[in-house]
């Protein structure tokens, strides 16, 4: 493999002058740029990443743990990380903590053995020893998604509660009046925060949340399907099903196929956490979307900042109703042949 010392005297200068232009320097004059690295092109050099986070204390790198890499919110959560790290000149490696505080504790251990220079975490199940004593020693990390009370990290997520207000506004206008939830983990600040969002939303129409109303999910499918058979049995079954993520919410569909039951002739479905899927079930799914793209370019943004020493800002985004059909929305009117399409503006795909 070609050195530092090989592309310099290919290139007839100093090896300070390849460190600069490799480093972006801006003292190196043009000629002298243009030279380097026509020499790392025809060597094919590549620096020694390691020896070069040993002399400069960083990597370059950024840590992201997600709560589960199989949930769509996520992945497209951790694209948009990637993304926006690449743009920065950071690299991301990712660890899916699959829900378990264990596996969480084992990313955060194995990506600061690899001197990553910041952590994205998403919390799982209200933390994990090993990640509050990373945050708590000073670890530039910033909290995306989900947060903890109490620990000094700045966090980027997204407001659901006026879509929530939103969406029972707009069930309330549909004539439907026995509302349940599908909860996810108490122990997390999205479990906890969207049951009583609905929960207040529920109480400005005079409609109660009585605890047979309410199911206590994991954020997987497996938890919706069972919650939602539990639903379907009671003496007076709910009018709707509000699941409180996306994959809760197939699992509630699965449910009401699996009886021979239609949605929403039979029984109203909603969800949090917008999906591309969900344009294409029949019927489609309205949903509440979070921005999801731009709560991963913010989180990146905010941890680069404590990286380089500029203050991060925690972020606060809005989630919006998408209004679809499965919850008895009256269908669209097919466009004549003769007249152009108009936009609906509280339609979307997204």
């Amino acid at each position: 493999m070609a050195s530092i010392k090989d592309v310099a005297a290919e290139a007839g200068v100093s090896v300070a002058t390849v460190s600069r232009v490799l480093n972006d320097h801006p003292s190196v004059s043009a000629d002298a740029r243009t030279r380097v690295l026509a020499a790392v092109q025809t060597l094919g050099y590549r620096p020694n990443a390691v020896a070069r986070s040993l002399r400069t204390d960083q990597t370059r790198t950024l840590g992201l743990v997600i709560s589960d890499v199989l949930n769509p919110y996520f992945t497209e959560l951790a694209r948009s990380v990637e993304e926006e790290a690449r743009a920065l000149g950071y690299s991301v490696i990712i660890g899916n903590a699959d829900e378990r505080p264990d596996l969480q504790d084992h990313h955060v251990r194995t990506l600061l053995d690899r001197r990553i220079d910041g952590l994205l975490v998403s919390p799982t199940d209200g933390g994990s020893p090993g990640m509050l004593d990373a945050a708590r020693e000073g670890t530039p990390m910033v909290f995306v998604d989900r947060w903890i009370a109490g620990v000094d990290v700045p966090v980027v997520r997204a407001d659901g509660r006026a879509a929530v207000r939103d969406l029972v506004a707009h069930l309330h206008g549909l004539g439907h009046r026995r509302l349940a939830i599908i909860a996810g983990p108490a122990a997390t600040t999205t479990g906890s925060e969207r049951v009583e969002a609905f929960r207040e939303a529920l109480a400005e129409y005079g409609i109660a949340l009585p605890g047979d109303y309410i199911g206590q999910g994991d954020f997987q499918a497996e938890s919706g399907r069972r919650a939602t058979e539990r639903f379907l049995g009671l003496a007076e079954p709910p009018e709707v099903v509000f699941a409180a993520d996306n994959l809760m919410a197939l699992g509630a569909l699965d449910a009401v196929r699996a009886r021979g039951m239609r949605v929403p002739e039979d029984i109203a479905l909603a969800a949090f956490d917008d999906i591309p899927w969900f344009v294409h079930t029949d019927p489609p799914i309205t949903a509440i979307a979070q921005p999801t793209g731009e709560l991963g370019r913010a989180a990146v943004r905010a941890l680069v900042d404590r990286i380089e020493g500029r203050p991060p800002q925690s972020v606060t985004l809005p989630a919006r109703l998408v209004v679809r059909r499965s919850c008895g929305e009256p269908a669209l009117p097919e466009p004549s042949a003769s007249s152009e399409p108009s936009p609906v503006t509280n339609r979307s795909t997204s």
